[in-house]
């Protein structure tokens, strides 16, 4: 029996793949077994600039197991042109000089019979260097500074910002300041390359199979059909697997001199060191607003760090075009080159520090009014996109914020800090809004309606962790009139088309609106019930239609925490989000897709900070031991839930939820913990020294 189209869409179901995840039979990128594999080891640079002057490939060739070394001098001669999502990118030119332009770019691939062998020789391979004078030192006002590129974050400049400012009552004129910070996913990265005749095929972690396999195709000057990439199973990612990694490139460079299967497999150390990071930034937002809380001018403007290797954009004032009305706002964006590892997406690229600055900006406006921080962002509320003019497509964020407030009983609040105490402990709540961009980019699927009545749907999707197989099939079922357990789902294969990778909050989407639309193609035909039918669809088309609308899903973040004023240590005690995401498809892997978030988000607040050798320029912390992330004890009571929502003109109605939930979290606790302890915080993390900064420590004792 045909199941109904609220059925499948819309109910909480377990993953597909989840007992092949606990049983262990679930094979990630380093587990698939390969006939005469062989394994690499990569050696990272331990300088921040300069030159190789010696790789003693001799003191190692005659160690157990050591089938090669690879360095710039045997490496196979790579396509300079080659281009990445945000255009030409020197980072993927792995092994092509003797140039160091960062401590941890790899200079030399081990490779032996087993892994062991591999790190032992790669361990003891002795490399020198001459070291040329680096700078890893970020600053806003840095020389090198220019205007960052505008893919999709261009500065806007409405109304005069000038003259609303000098006309404001109430001015908040503040700096804030993230670091760099690392993706961390459970499952390192790692890849296995081989030749089958004139074809390099791959097995890799990644977030966009399709994508991957031409950059890797364009790199060694090969026709896309020459080259096929499979991503089955991936352990997380957070936009670290977003790139082509060097993991794929050396393992591919490795097959290719020595002809047979090579596994390249980073440490987690290499994790850290040698894949994608977010840049550290510095942002000044300064907001004026009427006496009653009406915005009448918001300038921000932020930098980050950038290496010369690429380009990149960290967006840190797409909110700020987004989330009040005001008649005059400016945003300019900055990147200050530097001898660092070349940053790229993680969760919530641009979003989750540009909130941070901006909805403190908000809560700072809040204290200096004397109005509730909800009041505030509620009296200014746009009716269309402040900075675009455009019509919202969709604008749940009020809904977010009241019924946020009703669930988390913000009503009680006493919006004075320092107000509340437990015991010794202080303790606070704060709030913070946010957005994130929603839409869909091109993809293909292709469903072939089979003679025993089930259906095989075939799309380039990858599978992140984040229960897209489960999502999918649901799609997949109700497009088709059918039950999910007559679909029969393919994913992670460059060879199935092109379609977006795991990223930007719009995968699902992407996917989603390809099955539909091949769906549709397929029930309008007629069939021979004996014969196999297949319809491929792609959404190029459909996508060029769009109306020109403000997409974006909403959120409302509350948080409260507890301060120790002999200590300075901050506790979060409870996390509330509510989210506007358009429609549901799976309410189980939706809330813990946003719970995920808060809790990066909480990560982000309290612990998160990649720290450098201001003398080496090297990274001092890369590993778990002393880059921080949220533990369990950390983790509190976490809630979230999500209001009616719809977006118009997509199929599905659906939005993104991958990085909404950490968009607005940080924020939220920087917050809280000003109402706390009477401490604004504008450096993330909120580390003790920065809670107990400039004595504060003794107005807070009893």
């Amino acid at each position: 029996m045909n199941t109904t189209f609220t059925e499948a869409v819309g109910v909480a179901r377990p993953r597909v793949e989840g007992r092949d995840k606990v049983t262990g039979a679930a094979l990630y990128a380093a587990d698939v077994p390969v006939p005469e594999l062989l394994f690499g080891a990569v050696v990272l640079a331990t300088i921040a600039r300069g030159r190789v002057r010696e790789i003693d490939v001799a003191a190692v060739q005659d160690m157990p197991g050591v089938v090669g070394v690879i360095d710039h001098r045997n490496a196979p001669r790579l396509d300079p042109e080659t281009q990445h999502f945000f255009g030409p990118d020197g980072g993927l030119l792995l092994l092509q000089d003797d140039a160091v332009p960062f401590a941890g770019r790899p200079v030399a691939l081990v490779v032996a019979r087993t892994p062991e062998q591999a790190e032992a020789a790669a361990r003891a391979l002795p490399v020198r260097y001459d070291e040329e004078p680096h700078d890893t030192a970020f600053d806003a006002a840095h020389p090198a500074g220019r205007p960052a590129m505008t893919l999709f974050d261009g500065p806007v400049d409405v109304g005069d910002v000038t003259a609303e400012l000098a006309g404001a009552e109430v001015v908040v004129a503040e700096r804030y300041r993230t670091p760099e910070e690392h993706c961390g996913a459970m499952e390192p990265h790692s890849a296995t390359a081989w030749w089958e005749g004139e074809r390099l095929q791959a097995i890799d972690s990644d977030q966009g199979p399709f994508a991957v396999a031409r950059v890797l195709a364009a790199l060694f000057r090969l026709e896309p059909a020459r080259v096929r990439v499979r991503t089955e199973h991936v352990g997380g990612g957070f936009g670290s697997k977003g790139m082509c990694g060097p993991q794929l490139i050396l393992a591919a460079m490795a097959a290719t001199l020595f002809r047979r299967p090579v596994r390249v497999t980073l440490t987690r150390a290499q994790v850290f060191l040698a894949t994608a990071m977010r840049p550290m930034t510095e942002q000044v937002v300064r907001i004026g607003a009427t006496a009653d809380g009406r915005l009448r001018a918001i300038d921000h403007a932020a930098a980050f760090e950038i290496s010369p290797l690429s380009e990149y954009i960290e967006g840190c004032t797409e909110l700020t075009k987004t989330l009040y009305a005001a008649p005059a706002i400016r945003t300019r964006l900055t990147a200050v080159p530097l001898d660092v590892l070349p940053p790229f997406s993680m969760r919530a690229p641009g979003a989750a520090p540009g909130s941070f600055a901006l909805e403190c900006a908000i809560d700072e406006l809040a204290e200096r009014l004397g109005l509730d921080p909800i009041e505030l962002r509620l009296r200014n509320e746009p009716a269309v996109g402040p900075a675009s003019g455009l019509p919202f497509s969709g604008r749940n964020l009020v809904a977010c914020l009241r019924e946020g407030a009703r669930r988390f009983g913000w009503e009680t609040r006493d919006h004075r800090p320092r107000r509340r105490r437990e015991g010794r402990l202080l303790v606070g709540t704060g709030v913070a809004a946010s957005s994130f961009s929603a839409g869909a980019f091109p993809s293909t699927a292709s469903i072939t309606a089979e003679p025993d009545g089930t259906y095989r749907v075939l799309v380039g999707a990858t599978d992140l962790g984040t229960g897209a197989r489960t999502a999918l099939t649901a799609i997949a079922a109700d497009a088709l009139g059918t039950t999910v357990e007559r679909i029969r789902l393919r994913i992670s294969d460059s060879e199935l088309g092109p379609a977006w990778g795991a990223g930007g909050s719009r995968g699902t989407t992407s996917w989603a609106w390809a099955i539909t639309q091949a769906a549709a193609e397929l029930r309008a035909r007629a069939r021979d019930p004996d014969r196999p039918v297949t319809v491929t669809a792609d959404t190029t088309g459909s996508l060029a239609g769009l109306a020109a609308l403000e997409r974006h899903s909403f959120s409302a973040v509350f948080a409260e925490v507890t301060a120790d004023p002999a200590t300075g240590e901050v506790r979060v005690r409870r996390l509330l989000g509510m989210f506007a995401v358009g429609r549901v498809v799976n309410p189980l892997m939706a809330r813990s897709q946003v719970i995920g978030g808060m809790i990066g988000g909480l990560s982000m607040a309290l612990h998160e900070e990649g720290l450098r050798d201001p003398v080496s320029g090297r990274h001092v912390n890369a590993d778990f031991a002393g880059y921080h992330i949220a533990a369990h004890a950390d983790v509190p009571d976490v809630e979230a839930g999500f209001v009616d929502d719809h977006e118009p003109g997509i199929p599905l109605g659906i939005k993104g939820v991958g990085e909404i939930g950490n968009v607005g979290t940080a924020a939220a606790i920087a917050n809280a913990v000003w109402h706390a302890t009477g401490t604004r915080v504008r450096t993330l993390p909120i580390r003790l020294d920065r809670v107990l900064e400039d004595g504060v420590h003794e107005r807070f004792m009893p």
